[in-house]
């Protein structure tokens, strides 16, 4: 068995031995276990720098099967109008790292085109970070046969792990506001390929009820340029003859809003909209934006709890965080 020590001879189990705690206590300890006291890690890891130690962590992993490790990956097409840089997904990333972190995981980010590399094989679970048109991510990520949490939606019949907002209720808040302001003819802005985007629509379609109508348009990517180009392909088709746009996030919004002002289309005065994500430039935009907030950090944070759980051998069951809508000026 592999025994991790200094050049002087050190182990593991002299460390437990100086400090006056176990063998296991020591191991957690050395890689910052909630498990242990403040004071236990402290008094281990001030021991063990005065004797040179320095912990084996491959020794450690390879002893155990594990390698202290989760892949998150990305289900996002890095692109100029939408960079990896966007909010989403960085509000998760800082979520799920702080949790894991705090248990004594790394965290490898990577893509769904990565899942072959060396980091992800050999990762003791994957947290998917969106689920893909028809949940083809989802798909391609069950067959590892490692514990999987998904950010998303969840589908029926499927016993994925999956923590997400209540886009339905997004949907639901928007048409409500949209009604209160007698807006009736209204256009959906959103790709319902995908599982989380399909909810915001049927839940806004739902509550708009008989009230008005919905047309619906499905861009293929969530960038400020593809609102753009879908409202003006419609305002050329068929003019002004809608008073409000729900888009499926805010750089679809921002696009919309842009492209009704080339027209001369004052918003909110002749077209409403309203945005999803509620992204820090929402605030900031001219107008401010009317979006849907999501509480993506809190997400992370749940995505790495329950990825801690089934790694863990313990249960783990789906979530949904709730919605709110931020009316501003659009």
């Amino acid at each position: 068995m592999a025994t991790a020590k200094t050049d002087s001879g050190l182990t593991m189990e002299d460390l437990a031995q100086l400090a006056g705690v176990s063998k296991i206590t020591v191991s957690r300890a050395l890689r910052n276990s909630p498990l242990v006291t403040d004071a236990t890690r402290e008094k281990v890891r001030r021991i063990a720098e005065e004797q040179g130690y320095r912990f084996n962590v491959s020794a450690r992993n390879l002893r155990m099967g594990r390698s202290y490790s989760v892949a998150v990956v990305v289900e996002m097409t890095p692109e100029k109008g939408r960079p990896m840089s966007d909010p989403y997904p960085l509000e998760l990333l800082g979520g799920i790292t702080q949790e894991l972190t705090t248990a004594g995981y790394s965290v490898v980010l990577t893509s769904k085109q990565l899942l072959d590399t060396a980091p992800v094989q050999g990762a003791d679970g994957l947290i998917l970070l969106g689920q893909g048109s028809h949940g083809e991510a989802v798909t391609a990520l069950q067959k590892t046969g490692r514990p999987l949490v998904v950010w998303g939606a969840p589908a029926p019949d499927s016993d994925t792990v999956v923590v997400g907002s209540d886009n339905r209720k997004g949907g639901i808040s928007a048409a409500h506001r949209f009604l209160e302001q007698g807006r009736k003819k209204l256009v959906f802005l959103g790709d319902v390929d995908h599982a989380e985007v399909q909810e915001r629509c049927a839940g806004f379609i739902d509550a708009i009820g008989g009230q008005g109508t919905v047309h619906i348009m499905r861009p293929k990517a969530f960038t400020f340029e593809a609102g753009f180009d879908c409202i003006s392909a419609l305002l050329k088709k068929k003019g002004p003859v809608f008073d409000g746009v729900f888009a499926a996030s805010d750089l679809l919004a921002m696009g919309a809003i842009r492209a009704l002002a080339e027209k001369n289309l004052r918003v909110p005065e002749i077209v409403s909209v309203i945005g999803y994500d509620d992204t820090p430039g929402a605030a900031s935009f001219v107008p401010p934006l009317t979006s849907v907030h999501q509480y993506l950090r809190d997400g992370g944070v749940l995505l790495a709890k329950k990825m801690l759980d089934l790694m863990n051998g313990q249960p783990a069951t789906s979530e949904v965080l709730p919605t709110t809508l931020m009316v501003r000026q659009t």
